[in-house]
C-alpha cells in the first residue's frame, strides 16, 4: 500500500541524493494560458532527472541480501541513471538494459556511474523483456521503472515539495510514460489535498495510459513513435493502474511538433534545458480549461543530446516562421541579386543562405531561381517581407527550409 506515511519517509530518505527544485514562476508561460504557472525543474537534479528519487527509495527498502545479488532494470534513460547512481552510492553492481535508440548522452552518462549497459530492442518494452531475462539467468534483483510500488513512492515526494512551497497549488500537470510519476504524485497530493486536481500527459504517439482508462484495464499499443523516447512505452503498469484510476483527474495528449516549440520557448524564456518527455506539462498548458489557477508543470527531466537539441532548435524556428525559404525567378543579369537583397534588407530581414540556380530554366534571361532562407521576427515579419519583394514585381513561391 502506498501509505501517508511512507511518503513522509520517502521524502526524507530521497534528501540524501536531491537537490532543491525550488519552484520557478513562469510569467512567459502564465501570459500565454491565463494561469499562474509555476515550474518544477527535476531537469536540474544531478542526474539530470526526478528518477534518482525512486531508484533511491527503492534500493533502501531492499535488504542487503538482495542489493548484494545485484540490480538490473530497464530504462530509456533517467530511470538508468537513476539506478546506477543510487545503486554506486550503496556499492552495488548495476545492470541497464536501453534501448538502442537511447540518446548517446544518457547512454555515457548511465556508464559513468559505474553501471553495465547493455542496449537492446527499439523502444522501452523491449529492453524491459532483456532485463527480465538476465534477471532470471544470473538472479539480479530487478528494479522496475515505475511499475513498483516503492519507486512510485519515491516519485511522489516531488508532490510534498510543490505542496511544502505552494500549498495554494490548484493543479499539477506531470507526465506520464509508464505511470510511476503520475502515480506518485497524484496519490500524495490527494492524501494532503482532495482539492488540487493532478493532470497527466502524453505524448499523442504513445498514449497508453489514455488508452487504458478508456477501457478499465491496462492495454499495450501497437506502437510507441514519439521523440520524447522517455515517455515512449506501449504497455503502462499494472500495480500501478488501479491508483492512476482512482487519483489522476484527468489526461491530456501533445502532438510532437508543440513540443518543438516548448523547447524554443524553454531555452528563449528560461534559459532551460528540457528533454521531450519533461516539456509535455509545459505544452499542455494551453489545453487547461481553466483561468486565473495556480498550475505547476513538473519539468521531469533534462537528458538531452546536443544534436537532438541543435535540431529542435532550428526546427522551433521553423515552426515559429522565423526561419523560413522563399524563391523568386529573377533575369540573369548583373545587379538583379543586390535589387533583391537591398528590399529585404530595407523590411530588416536577415539572409541565412542562398542559392543561385542558373539552370532552372532553357532560357537563363528570361529566369534564374534564387531560393532564399531568411530569418525573421515571427509570422506578420516573414508576410511584410513577401509583400514587399511581390511589390516590386517578383513572383513569390515559399519552400520548406532545407537547413
Amino acid at each position: 500500500m502506498m501509505t501517508l506515511e511512507k511518503f513522509e519517509e520517502a521524502t526524507e530518505v530521497v534528501k540524501k541524493v536531491t537537490l532543491k527544485t525550488k519552484l520557478v514562476y513562469s510569467e512567459y508561460f502564465s501570459r500565454q494560458c491565463g494561469n499562474k504557472v509555476y515550474l518544477k525543474p527535476e531537469n536540474l537534479q544531478y542526474t539530470g532527472a526526478y528518477k534518482v528519487r525512486g531508484a533511491y527509495y527503492k534500493i533502501s527498502t531492499l535488504s542487503e541480501e538482495e542489493r548484494a545479488k545485484g540490480l538490473i532494470t530497464a530504462s530509456a534513460g533517467n530511470h538508468a541513471q537513476g539506478v546506477a547512481y543510487a545503486a554506486k552510492l550503496y556499492g552495488v553492481k548495476a545492470t541497464i538494459v536501453m534501448p538502442t535508440t537511447t540518446p548517446l548522452m544518457k547512454v555515457n552518462r548511465t556508464k559513468s556511474y559505474g553501471a553495465e549497459v547493455v542496449l537492446h530492442g527499439d523502444v522501452y518494452d523491449e529492453a524491459s523483456a532483456k532485463a527480465y531475462e538476465l534477471a532470471e539467468k544470473n538472479g539480479y534483483t530487478f528494479i522496475h521503472p515505475f511499475d513498483d510500488l516503492d519507486v512510485a513512492t519515491g516519485q511522489g515526494t516531488i508532490a510534498m515539495e510543490i505542496i511544502k512551497e505552494l500549498p495554494t497549488v490548484d493543479y499539477i500537470l506531470v507526465p506520464i510514460g509508464g505511470g510511476g510519476l503520475a502515480t506518485g504524485v497524484s496519490t500524495l497530493a490527494k492524501y494532503l489535498n482532495p482539492n488540487i486536481k493532478v493532470i497527466g500527459v502524453e505524448p499523442a504517439g504513445a498514449s497508453c495510459m489514455q488508452a487504458s482508462l478508456n477501457t478499465g484495464t491496462v492495454v499495450t499499443l501497437e506502437s510507441a513513435s514519439t521523440i520524447a523516447d522517455g515517455t515512449a512505452v506501449k504497455t503502462p503498469g499494472t500495480r500501478i493502474f488501479p491508483y492512476i484510476q482512482k487519483n489522476l483527474d484527468g489526461i491530456l495528449s501533445v502532438p510532437d511538433e508543440e513540443l518543438i516549440v516548448a523547447f524554443l520557448d524553454m531555452v528563449e524564456n528560461h534559459k532551460m534545458v528540457v528533454e521531450n518527455s519533461g516539456l509535455l506539462t509545459v505544452a499542455a498548458l494551453k489545453q487547461l480549461d481553466c483561468k486565473n489557477k495556480k498550475v505547476v508543470s513538473i519539468l521531469s527531466g533534462g537528458n538531452m543530446d546536443i544534436i537532438t537539441m541543435s535540431s529542435m532548435l532550428q526546427h522551433g524556428l521553423i515552426e515559429r516562421e522565423r526561419i523560413f525559404t522563399l524563391s523568386v525567378l529573377l533575369p540573369d543579369k548583373p545587379g538583379e541579386l543586390v535589387k533583391v537583397a537591398n528590399v529585404i534588407a530595407k523590411e530588416q530581414g536577415n539572409v541565412v543562405k542562398l542559392e543561385h540556380n542558373q539552370f532552372v530554366s532553357i532560357n537563363r534571361n528570361a529566369a534564374v531561381e534564387l531560393k532564399i532562407t531568411l530569418e525573421a521576427f515571427g509570422h506578420e515579419h516573414k508576410v511584410q517581407i513577401i509583400k514587399a519583394l511581390e511589390k516590386k514585381g517578383y513572383k513569390v513561391k515559399l519552400e520548406h527550409p532545407n537547413l
